[in-house]
């Protein structure tokens, strides 16, 4: 099986968001094959369904001020954090081809994290009570997403050069006793962030069992022939 994948470049949450919902319209409808998205985002704060506002730990007048953009969507979850140095991977994925099962979608997700953080001699791991990827007590991935008609939105949040300091200005995914980390904390240095890139979607494949056909942005703008530039 083929799947598209489109790099975004640096994008405005909602920007992407609004090209999600797209895809996942037309992907319902059988329009479009499955696709990820993958994305570096301007700093923002996006707030699950199930989060609560008072984990957000900075006024409006804060967020103005740092330029931060904050969005309360519809993806199961807390609170987060995006910004540049993250990769931000979005499956938008017909589960009818793999599995109707979200828990299995999840995990899946996360081993290919857990794939990809091999590659630097980094070890990853699960824990019982949480979603994502961890590093001990750290969080290295957050996971979140939307499953409607069993079509998928939204996916995960993997830091690899990102400055933690965000993560302050909140209490991430509502868990109070851990922490954050990213591969360059890890290791020392930054890494090479299109290199995990290519990493994350090559674990993907191993993960899924899919190959993956490359598409442009202009190329994705004329396939849906209505998404605004970015």
């Amino acid at each position: 099986m083929k799947i598209l994948h489109t790099h975004l470049g640096t994008t405005y949450f909602n920007d992407a968001w609004d090209i999600q919902k797209v895809l996942h319209e037309k992907r319902s409808n059988n329009a479009v094959s499955d696709i990820i998205l993958t994305t570096e985002h301007y700093p923002v704060y996006t707030l699950g369904k199930t989060g609560t506002r008072d984990h957000l730990l900075i006024n409006e007048k804060t967020l103005a001020d740092r330029k931060i953009d904050y969005y309360e969507i519809d993806r199961g979850g807390d609170i987060t954090y995006h910004g540049p140095g993250q990769i931000v991977l979005y499956p938008i994925f017909d589960l009818n081809n793999y599995y109707k099962d979200t828990h299995r979608f999840l995990r899946d997700l996360e081993e290919a994290v857990i794939l990809t953080l091999e590659n630097y001699g980094i070890k990853g791991h699960r824990e019982e009570e949480f979603t994502g990827v961890w590093i001990g007590d750290e969080k290295i991935c957050a996971i979140g997403i939307k499953v409607s008609r069993w079509v998928t939105m939204h996916g995960l949040a993997f830091n690899i050069n990102n400055d933690l300091s965000y993560f302050d200005s909140i209490i991430p995914c509502g868990i109070f006793h851990k922490g954050i980390t990213n591969i360059k904390k890890i290791l020392g240095f930054e890494v090479n962030i299109a290199e995990v890139n290519k990493l994350l979607l090559e674990s993907m494949k191993k993960v899924f069992g899919f190959e993956i056909e490359q598409i442009s942005l202009d190329e994705l703008k004329i396939l849906l022939n209505k998404i605004n530039p970015i």
